[in-house]
Order: structure tokens, then C-alpha cells, then sequence
């Protein structure tokens, strides 16, 4: 069997609750939690302006597409379909290239969690950090080979106990925390509730708004899909109050139990847990609490790792990738794509861990990252709003409401939102970025050499997608000749 038909009679297994379960994965991390409960009360405003200006237009704009164009690739199909081939590769492009910097992030962080459960020491120490950092990747990538039966299950079972019971108890300890009349860490007011904009927070409504970032990972198991039409819209709508809910509830739980000032970001989610779980006399809990969300913080790297490969492997079958990209086994894996971006990420962390020195230079890298998404994200928007126009008759089991006007104002919010999230992030967040000091560039001013540079490296990141197709052959699309199932 050739690799497209791989890909095309793969089983439709996935219903509501696994659809659901990939995006809770993708989007919901507890890791979040402490640096959202510094702003207290008004971390709940915050959370509300990233649910009305992202979450919602996207997990709306996600089911209309996804219902729609129920196609292999997700957002790869849904923007290609607006805008044509090399635009919807650009966005599967950007969806796939960010991770590669992002994974070691990740990585770090599940590391260090799991040192909670043996020595906290072992989280300073970067050959038992790596070992563990290339154990999960690797091995969380060899997982991804067996399909969908394989990661589902864990992904499951994973998001379960290592996401949703860790935020439950939280919030539940919080609860008892506020019974059992003991001291609230931070006051209500309903004017608390506000979140306060000024100079300094500018930068950060900006990280609010891509907290939420995520909610389209299920569009690209369309076709593992049981009922498309019907299980979208119902998977996006659980997955989104199981978000919000967890989130600002465990938040709060945070803030109204452990003092602002040991809540830092540099003390993290296990620091706050500690703190957290000595309130209770529960410290002999830390442990297996680490355990746990270090599997969550597993799952949720295994999402992120098969989506967008997933796309990326669409990419390569329709010929727009050489034929080393299109390599997928018996269980429909896009194998290739596995292999090669397990293999950058490794190399990435080696950067990241063991060159202190080049540590700006990565921060940076990172940063231009965010800038790459921003830009698929604006293509899913406006793709939504083209596709309208374009494509009126084709049947959506699930529309914006509110007929044209509705798409543009829902579509609308969520375009303004990333495009002021691409500008800000033009601005260098501190003077520790050492860019622009060369005598070359310091008639660019403060905030000139740092957006040039950023600009340069967003551009490089996002020109692959058109070299591939400019030098793109007939012969890339051979694997599909013997199949007869091409498209």
C-alpha cells in the first residue's frame, strides 16, 4: 500500500471526547498558573480579554473550517482552500517551525518537574535535565509511529490525570482553603476584577491573548474523524469551558493561598505547589503531584508534536515537499516529518542547555517564533472570512452566527488581536537584549535594531514554504502515482 493510501484509510476513530481531550492537551497547562496569579484578582479580567479576543474567535472560526473542510493538513487545507497552495503552506509552515524552538522550553519544564518527584537538586543539573529531556522527546516521538489508537489513549489517560486532576485539586484545596475561614491573600473588589493598562502591561496583554493558543489542534485529525459536523462544533464547545474553568479557577486558588511576593515567575508551577501544599500540611504530596504533571506536560508536548507534523506531512503529499517528507508508515504516521523535527529539536536543546552564552540569541529565536504564529493564526482568521465569499455553498455543519456580519466581527476580533500581538512583539521586552549597541546600529534608536532584527528573522523563517515551491519538481509527487486515490 503507498503512503497516500496510508493516509487516506486511516481508521475513524476519534469522537467527541478525544477530539476535546486534544485540544484541553494543546492548550491548558497548569505551568501557567502561578505567573497568571501574580495579577490576582484581575487575573480573571485578563483571562476574559484573551477568551473574547482569541479563544472564542478561534475555537468558532476552528469549527466552521473544520466542519466545512473536514480535509487531512487542518489549517494547511482550511487556508489552502481560501487562498491557495502556497499560502496554506505557509500557515502549516509556521504551525510546524515554531515548535522546533518551543520544544525545548517544554522539555526543561518536564524535566524539572520530574526531579521534584526524586531530588529537587537533579533540576540544576543539566546532564540528568537532558537525559530525561531526550528520553521524553525521543520517546514520545517513537509513540507517535503507532497512530492515533497509540496517542489517543495516552493522550486520554494522560490529560486526565496529568492536567485536569492536578488543576481539580487546586482548585478544590482552594475551596477548602476559603470554608475553613483561613486568611484570602488577596482582597476582593469588583474593581479588582479590572485588569489595569498602562505602559508596562501593553506587552502583556499580548501573552494573555496566545495563553489560549491551541484550539485548532484538533482540525488536524479530520480524517480520523467518526461525524466531522457533529463532533467538532460539540468537542470545541467542552474543550473551551474545560479551559476556562480549570484556568481561572486554579489561578485564583493560587492567588488566594500563597502570598504575592513567593509568587514569581522564576519560582514556576512546583515552587507555588510546595508553598501551596504546606498551607494544608500536604507537602508529602509533592511527589506524585510532580509525576502527574509532568505526564500532562507530556501529552501536551505529543499534540503538539504529531498536529502540525501531521499537516506538514499533507504538505509533502500533495508534492510540495521532496519525497523524504512523505514517508508515512502502516499506522498513517507522517514518519519523516517525526524523525526530522525530533532531530532539530534535539539540536536546539543542546543549545539551549549547554550554551548559556548564546541564551539571548535563543530567547530571541523564540521570539521571532511567536511572530511566525502570529501570522498563521491571521491566515486562519481571514481565511474564514474569505471562504464566505467564496465558497458560500459549502456545507458547514457548524457556522459563525450572524450571517456575514457575524464571521467579520468574531473573525475580526480575532485578527486585531493577533496583529497587535505581531507588533508588540517588535518592541524589545527589556535592555537585557543586547541588540543594537553596535555603533552601526545606534541611530536606530532604542527600539529600531532590536525590531529590525526581528523583522529579518521573521521573514527568514517564513520564506521555506515559497523556496520549496519555487523549486519544487514534478517527480515529488511519485509516492502517489501507484495509490489511486489522489485528490
Amino acid at each position: 500500500m503507498s503512503d497516500t493510501a496510508k493516509v487516506k484509510t486511516a481508521a475513524k476513530t476519534l469522537g467527541i471526547f478525544t477530539l476535546a481531550m486534544i485540544n484541553v492537551a494543546a492548550v491548558l497547562s497548569i505551568r501557567n498558573f502561578p505567573s497568571m496569579a501574580e495579577y490576582g484578582w484581575s487575573s480573571v479580567g485578563w483571562y476574559v480579554l484573551g477568551a473574547i479576543f482569541f479563544l472564542v474567535p478561534l475555537s468558532l472560526a476552528g469549527a466552521e473550517l473544520a466542519t466545512g473542510w473536514p480535509k487531512g493538513g487542518g489549517v494547511y487545507a482550511w487556508v489552502r482552500e481560501a487562498f491557495g497552495e502556497r499560502w496554506g503552506f505557509l500557515a502549516i509552515w509556521c504551525d510546524w517551525s515554531e515548535n522546533l524552538v518551543w520544544f525545548p522550553t517544554l522539555l526543561a519544564f518536564i524535566a524539572s518537574t520530574f526531579a521534584f518527584a526524586i531530588s529537587p537538586a537533579l533540576g540544576s543539573d543539566n546532564t540528568w535535565v537532558f537525559t530525561v529531556m531526550m528520553i521524553a522527546f525521543w520517546g514520545t516521538t517513537i509513540l507517535n509511529f503507532f497512530g492515533e489508537k497509540a496517542t489517543n489513549w495516552f493522550g486520554n489517560v494522560g490529560v486526565i490525570a496529568g492536567t485536569i486532576v492536578p488543576a481539580t485539586f487546586i482548585i478544590l484545596l482552594g475551596i477548602a482553603y476559603v470554608v475553613m475561614g483561613k486568611p484570602l491573600q488577596i482582597p476582593f473588589s469588583p474593581a479588582a476584577l479590572l485588569p489595569q493598562f498602562n505602559l508596562s502591561t501593553l506587552p502583556f496583554v499580548a501573552t494573555v491573548i496566545l495563553l489560549f493558543a491551541g484550539m485548532e489542534m484538533a482540525g488536524f485529525h479530520a480524517l480520523e474523524t467518526r461525524n466531522p459536523g457533529r463532533d467538532f462544533p460539540r468537542a470545541i464547545l467542552l474543550s473551551a469551558i474545560i479551559i476556562i474553568t480549570l484556568t481561572v479557577a486554579g489561578t485564583l486558588a493560587i492567588a488566594l493561598v500563597v502570598p504575592q511576593q513567593s509568587i514569581s515567575l522564576s519560582a514556576g508551577i512546583m515552587q507555588a505547589f510546595q508553598d501551596f501544599l504546606k498551607v494544608f500540611n500536604l507537602s508529602w504530596l509533592i511527589a506524585p503531584i510532580a509525576i502527574l504533571i509532568a505526564v500532562g506536560a507530556l501529552v501536551q508536548l505529543s499534540t503538539w508534536m504529531l498536529g502540525p507534523a501531521k499537516g506538514l506531512g499533507e504538505v509533502a503529499r500533495q508534492g510540495n515537499l521532496p519525497p523524504v517528507f512523505q514517508k508515512h508508515n502502516k499506522y498513517g504516521s507522517p514518519v519523516a516529518v517525526l524523525i526530522i523535527q525530533a532531530s532539530i529539536g534535539t539540536l536546539f536543546s543542546l543549545l539551549f542547555l549547554f550554551m548559556p552564552n548564546v541564551s539571548s540569541s535563543y530567547w530571541i529565536l523564540s521570539a521571532m517564533t511567536v511572530e511566525v504564529y502570529c501570522i498563521m493564526y491571521l491566515l486562519i482568521f481571514a481565511a474564514v472570512i474569505k471562504l464566505r465569499y467564496s465558497q458560500p455553498d459549502t456545507k458547514r455543519a457548524y457556522m459563525i452566527p450572524g450571517g456575514k456580519a457575524g464571521v467579520w466581527i468574531l473573525a475580526g476580533a480575532g485578527f486585531i488581536a493577533c496583529v497587535y500581538t505581531f507588533i508588540v512583539g517588535f518592541i524589545p521586552p527589556s535592555a537585557s537584549i543586547p541588540v543594537g549597541r553596535h555603533p552601526l546600529l545606534m541611530w536606530l534608536g532604542e527600539i529600531g535594531p532590536y525590531a529590525l532584527l526581528m523583522l529579518a528573522g521573521t521573514v527568514l523563517l517564513s520564506v521555506p514554504p515559497f523556496i520549496f515551491l519555487l523549486f519544487k519538481k514534478p517527480g515529488w509527487k511519485k509516492l502517489q502515482s501507484d495509490s489511486g486515490t489522489e485528490e
